[in-house]
């Protein structure tokens, strides 16, 4: 069974449409094993990427996900992370296969709704970091 951390970022929260993404993920076979409602505060955001820091969007980042409550969760099933990103689409809206969720309710790059982990090492650092 695999894991995957998914964050429905700020933007996904503010356009209330969490109950609307958790269910594509439930619909194709994926379960919630937590959940919760957060706003993130800067300590956690600059952790969680960590490997962008000192990159020029760095800030904008932190910003980013620091500015309203957030829904994170851990997902699992199997090819856990492969089949979140697929749901997720494209990181660029514009681009996302129709259907999927950044294409539905993404609006930018920067806000697409949601991240999900892109490996199983990534899922494991990132739980650890939103779900300690």
């Amino acid at each position: 069974m695999e894991r995957s951390l998914v964050l429905i970022k700020p933007d996904g929260v503010e356009k209330k449409v969490i109950g609307k993404i958790i269910s594509l993920y439930e619909e194709n076979g994926l379960n919630i094993s937590n959940l919760k409602l957060m706003k993130a505060d800067i300590s956690i955001a600059k952790e969680h990427y960590s490997e962008h820091k000192g990159k020029p969007f760095f800030e904008n980042l932190v910003n980013f996900i620091t500015r309203s409550p957030l829904c994170a969760m851990i997902l699992e099933g199997e090819d856990a992370i492969k089949r979140v990103r697929e749901l997720n689409g494209s990181t660029n809206p514009l681009e996302a296969k129709e259907g999927t969720i950044r294409n539905l309710y993404g609006n930018s790059i920067r806000e697409n709704c949601v991240h999900s982990s892109d490996s199983n090492e990534s899922a494991e650092r990132e739980i650890n970091i939103w779900f300690k």
